[in-house]
């Protein structure tokens, strides 16, 4: 961590500073449905080197010639979709800050998905924050000499491709009443897109529409943000508008496919000192011994859900489908961030981006910070100091 930074920051924090942070933050966009945290984190040259090399480690993974091949049982044959193209757009990886053997500061990998985070958001959160805070201008959230302008120009490249951007739009059931909706108005702001409801698409033939007053507009380009875990039990979803597993004559920014592919099923496939032991269930011939120091995760779960994070024995024995769980050894957070009363936990997610024809590029960055057991937002309810965040970097 930055110390000079840390220590300005606390010694200036104070709670109508926050209110006043939240108020910018909030302004002209719809009610923020989750937790802010009160600070950035400030990230140090040496962690974010280390961050760098993690990522750049599975990166080497998902570009091997037969990454498809390893990942061909991740996707679950009820949600396979056609027409699956060469490389996601989005990678997203995230690491928990933790002590190595040395007691330096080092990523560990949490989790890792093909698909896109809040990457409208961020940029407008690391604003806020320094605008709000007065912190310093050579404080910065993104990587590879990215400014916010390069930054929005290469988003919008991906997103909307060679097509207008009323033919691309961004969808999820009921999208502007979503947890995240605050990221789509924030991302079509910047690019122009439109944000639709599933229910808001026709399709006629294998083409989709919407409409716009009293014109029909075809849609070229979807930027998805629908996953289907959330609607498994609601496919009749499909029946008004169109089934995503259809071949529909549309282009996918991110195909959903990749969502399953570059997820927790990954982790087993790495190896390296920012990766903590990990294994699929079904292949383990004897149960550890010291199961304390391990946690036991659904393959096919959305936010933290199912995660059985104080093992049994008896746990492991009764799950009847092995194959679909992940053993991982157990990652220690340290509480490195520090608040006024003391040290607070943190996580920092990787935001790459991958433009047709292109290769991947680390942009952007998200953060949280927690108090609790578990990470995620809904963990932490009840705590200050904790909720999402960014990392600024000099």
């Amino acid at each position: 961590m930055i110390t000079n930074h840390r220590q300005a920051f606390n010694a200036n924090f104070s709670i109508a500073k926050y209110q006043t942070f939240l108020k910018q933050l909030g302004a002209g966009y719809p009610e923020i449905t989750f937790r802010v945290a009160e600070s950035p984190i400030f990230i140090s040259a040496d962690l974010k080197q280390k961050l760098i090399t993690a990522g750049e480690e599975i990166i080497a993974l998902i570009k091997q010639s037969n990454f498809k091949q390893l990942t061909q049982n991740a996707i679950p044959k009820e949600w396979s979709v056609p027409n699956e193209n060469d490389h996601p757009h989005f990678l997203t990886f995230d690491f928990g800050l933790c002590k190595d053997e040395n007691g330096e500061i080092s990523p560990m990998l949490i989790e890792m998905q093909g698909f896109p985070s809040l990457y409208g958001f961020q940029a407008l959160l690391a604003n806020t924050y320094k605008n709000a805070y007065g912190l310093a201008e050579n404080l910065s959230p993104y990587f590879n000499g990215l400014t916010e302008e390069s930054y929005f120009k290469l988003l919008q490249k991906v997103i909307v491709g060679n097509h207008e951007p009323h033919e691309v739009v961004l969808m999820d059931v009921d999208a502007k009443n979503q947890k995240t909706a605050i990221d789509f108005y924030a991302t079509a702001n910047k690019i122009g897109i439109k944000i639709l409801a599933l229910e808001e698409i026709n399709k006629e033939g294998n083409k989709l529409f919407y409409t716009e007053g009293n014109e029909k507009i075809q849609i070229k380009r979807i930027y998805n943000r629908l996953i289907f875990d959330e609607i498994a039990d609601n496919t009749e979803l499909f029946e008004q508008s169109f089934d995503p597993r259809e071949e529909v004559d549309v282009e996918w920014i991110t195909h959903p496919n990749w969502f399953y592919r570059i997820s927790k099923y990954t982790m087993p496939f790495l190896n390296g000192k920012f990766v903590p032991e990990t294994r699929f269930l079904n292949e383990i011939e004897a149960i550890p011994p010291d199961l304390e120091n391990y946690v036991l995760k659904p393959l096919f779960s959305f936010a933290g859900m199912g995660v059985i994070i104080d093992v049994t024995e008896k746990d492991i024995v009764e799950i009847k489908d092995p194959e679909n769980w992940i053993l991982q050894r157990k990652v220690t957070y340290e509480p490195l961030i520090q608040a006024p009363d003391g040290g607070v936990k943190a996580e920092i997610r990787l935001m790459y981006l991958w433009p047709d024809g292109g290769e991947p590029k680390l942009c952007i960055n998200l953060a949280r910070l927690s108090r609790g057991k578990m990470i995620g937002v809904r963990y932490n309810a009840d705590f200050d100091w904790v909720g999402g965040t960014v990392g600024l970097m000099e």
